[in-house]
């Protein structure tokens, strides 16, 4: 039947003239030269057909609208939509269970038809990118987002109809939905932790039912506060503050018991499957369900500390920490929303009349937990275990709305990567997968069930990159903004947090100032139900934040350490590199470390500018010191250079992150053959090109780079020189006391302690050296 009536709409398609299609695609309405009003009325009956096989996936669409779409708007609609909604008609009627077998034809056909008439017509291009379908689930909520230059009006509000989910928005509300045998209890797994001990033993009813007094948000907001220092087998080191007495160190458990984890079912059966991957055969005969790693993470976790892991990296156990903080964000979700549904049944038990202040059990707004990450292929991977967690340990599948279409927008194509592209294993392990970093989805979760693309005010997890938020939050003084959703946010995880050093911080910044705030508009909460530190806006004490990173870094502590209030105390994970990367230079190289002097982390950028010009600059700009490779980390300081260099007419090409693909290739040549004395090139160029320079014959390290194994890599270049060149080749690094923690990945600990607080200011290594 599918294949039938998808070969009808072909048909009535295929009858319009290329000039008809255009029209219609433009604007949206039927030609003025198509005007045939006759008898011969089939047609549209033909497509009114159509649209009642696609009854299940439109059915909120038609509550909607009373009027009926007229046959050109159902014509525009096949035009101008991606396969992504032929997709997701496909994938709602499969959840629903309706017509299932026909609908799965009938969009195939149609996507075969959409194809044929694309070429027909390629003068325009109607495909537009994912987020634009992507943000509609939040325009119900935010109205229009600002800043999108991308965004077709017509379209965006066929988008935003598409995705009102208005038969699973009453499947997943908290409002009306029970739990009878619960009772509210948002306790563990099964019978073993029913006993009312337990329960009160419960982390998340430790954390949530705490009540703080004034002067104990009073001494947290102090800048005073004690701290201790001890050492875990799989952390090592960590240094656990507290600025309230009664939440000090947290002791590692040697041995987990799943039973006493407090785990909210399925998880505690679900998660040893799931995590068998990454269980070693020695493990496994212990019958232990983590990793050492993740066992004393997830300790840490569960006592709803704020976390900071700097060693986190996508090559070794990137995945393994994802599982367990997924683990933990769902666990605290599905015992939130246990603990709502069981009170709606009290509630709707009790007598008439009588006010109980005990049902106080959730937020000023709905999302619970925020995780941010940089890229779709992270979010993919992060659904990927919510939906494996939940369904492992029943033999049926659990309902997920919108599953095609996440795949189709969140996935990748393997055809698409170049064939030959050579790169190393680390670059790999980072950029695989759907790189593209705009996005966010609002996630639902309900006993066994989870909603895809929900509202944000309907979801209970959200899952952005920094820009998708950013471009919702919003600047001051903007008409359309919004942030109310990031009021009540419990658990904020931020992970792989220096891939953003790479995109843009600020957007992480801006995220922080906004979130915990008290909202602009109510949005249908009952008061009666909101806990008493988010009505005093206290959320941001009792918000638990998890932060994991490959390095140390003087932003993201700064993060960790001003954007941060638990109450619980912070546990960061503190182990000093013993040996840096300059033991991993082959070449063999002379590499002159040049301290500067500044008064502050402020006035060092302009001390390291003139520092370069005055003192290092002119020792370079003799011809016989060509092929200068100059690496910059910061693009403002790349932007100062290229400009103070373009002034005094010097002999240089430059590359950055916004250089064209023909730019690059002339200024690789011009230096390669000498034609150009210098080349500036930023970290972020090297960051998401990785591309080999060959004919460096002196580095200078405008400052040192934020990844250490980049000093290496960049090091590692100079052997494309050529042997015969070696003897000539230099290298010179500036550093300041404000480098502390760059100079001790790059060289050391110890010889970065004594380089800090020498009197010298020249120091010297010789790396490659034959014995």
């Amino acid at each position: 039947m599918g294949k039938r009536k998808a070969g009808r709409q072909q048909q009535l398609i295929s009858s319009l003239s290329k000039k008809q299609k255009k029209h219609l695609k433009d604007f949206g309405e039927e030609h003025p030269f198509y005007d045939r009003v006759s008898g011969k009325e089939k047609p549209t009956q033909i497509c009114e057909l159509t649209e009642t096989s696609e009854q299940s996936s439109s059915e909120s669409d038609t509550e909607n609208d009373s009027e009926e779409a007229s046959v050109y708007h159902k014509l525009l609609a096949t035009l101008k939509t991606a396969p992504y909604s032929d997709s997701e008609d496909d994938e709602d009627e499969s959840e629903g269970g309706s017509n299932k077998g026909d609908a799965e034809v009938g969009s195939d056909e149609d996507e075969e038809g959409e194809g044929e008439m694309e070429d027909e017509d390629n003068d325009s291009n109607a495909a537009h990118p994912p987020e634009s379908d992507q943000e509609a689930p939040l325009q119900k909520n935010s109205q229009e987002e600002p800043g999108d230059p991308e965004a077709s009006s017509d379209l965006k509000h066929e988008a935003t109809e598409e995705f009102t989910d208005v038969q699973h928005e009453s499947e997943f509300s908290l409002e009306t939905n029970f739990i009878e045998e619960e009772c509210g209890d948002p306790s563990a797994d099964g019978k073993e932790n029913s006993g009312s001990a337990d329960i009160a033993k419960d982390p998340f009813k430790c954390h949530v039912d705490e009540e703080l007094e004034e002067k104990q948000i009073e001494k947290i907001l102090a800048c005073s506060k004690s701290t201790y220092q001890v050492k875990w087998p799989a952390l090592g080191q960590l240094v656990f503050s507290s600025k309230l007495e009664k939440f000090g160190m947290v002791k590692a458990d040697k041995e987990v018991d799943l039973k006493r984890l407090h785990l909210r079912k399925p998880l505690g059966s679900a998660w040893p499957k799931v995590n068998s991957p990454f269980l070693s055969k020695q493990v496994k005969s212990k019958d232990q369900p983590f990793t050492p790693l993740q066992k004393e993470l997830f300790c840490i976790m569960n006592s709803y500390k704020d976390l900071f892991y700097p060693e986190r990296t996508a090559l070794s156990n990137g995945e393994e920490v994802r599982q367990v903080y997924c683990l933990h964000a769902l666990n605290h979700v599905l015992k939130a929303n246990a603990q709502v549904l069981g009170n709606n049944a009290k509630r709707r038990d009790q007598k008439p009349g009588t006010d109980d202040d005990s049902f106080r059990d959730q937020g000023l707004t709905r999302p619970k937990v925020l995780i941010v990450v940089p890229f779709r292929e992270s979010a993919l991977r992060v659904v990927q275990i919510f939906i494996s967690l939940l369904e492992s340990t029943s033999q049926k599948k659990i309902d997920v709305s919108n599953k095609k279409r996440f795949k189709g927008e969140f996935g990748s194509d393997p055809e698409e990567k170049p064939p030959n592209l050579k790169r190393p294993e680390d670059y790999e392990a980072v950029f695989a997968g759907n790189i593209d970093d705009h996005f966010r989805l609002g996630v639902s979760v309900l006993q066994k069930s989870i909603r895809l693309y929900a509202p944000f005010y309907s979801s209970d997890i959200i899952i952005a990159s920094p820009l998708g938020l950013r471009t919702v939050i919003g600047a001051e003084g903007e008409n359309k903004r919004d942030y109310d959703f990031l009021s009540s946010i419990e658990i904020l995880i931020i992970d792989e947090a220096d891939i953003y050093l790479m995109q843009n911080w600020e957007h992480v910044l801006h995220l922080m100032n906004h979130i915990n705030l008290l909202p602009l508009e109510s949005h249908g909460v009952d008061f009666s139900r909101v806990r008493m530190f988010s009505l005093n806006n206290w959320s941001k004490y009792y918000r638990q934040t998890l932060l994991f990173s490959s390095l140390q870094d003087p932003q993201i502590n700064s993060i960790f350490n001003k954007h941060c209030f638990n109450y619980r105390g912070q546990v960061a994970v503190r182990n000093v590199p013993l040996k840096g990367s300059i033991s991993h230079v082959v070449v063999q190289l002379p590499h002159v470390f040049r301290k500067l002097e500044a008064e502050n982390s402020v006035s060092v950028i302009d001390a390291r500018f003139h520092f370069f010009i005055e003192r290092v600059l002119p020792e370079y700009r003799d011809a016989v010191m060509s092929h200068t490779l100059i690496y910059v980390p910061s693009y403002f300081d790349y932007v100062r250079l290229r400009n103070y260099f373009k002034k005094e007419e010097l002999s240089f090409v430059h590359m950055c992150e916004y250089t064209s693909k023909s730019g690059i290739s002339r200024a690789r040549q011009f230096f390669l053959k000498g034609a150009k004395q210098f080349l500036i090139f930023t970290e972020r160029f090297h960051f998401y090109k990785r591309y080999s320079i060959r004919g460096i014959q002196n580095l200078i390290f405008y400052e040192l780079p934020t990844y250490p194994h980049f000093y290496s890599e960049v090091c590692n270049m100079m052997k494309l020189a050529g042997s015969e060149e070696e003897a000539t080749l230099t290298c010179t690094v500036l550093y300041s006391k404000y480098d502390a923690q760059k100079v001790a990945a790059v060289v050391g600990v110890d010889r970065a302690a004594q380089m800090l607080q020498s009197s010298k200011n020249v120091h010297l290594f010789v790396t490659g050296e034959t014995e």
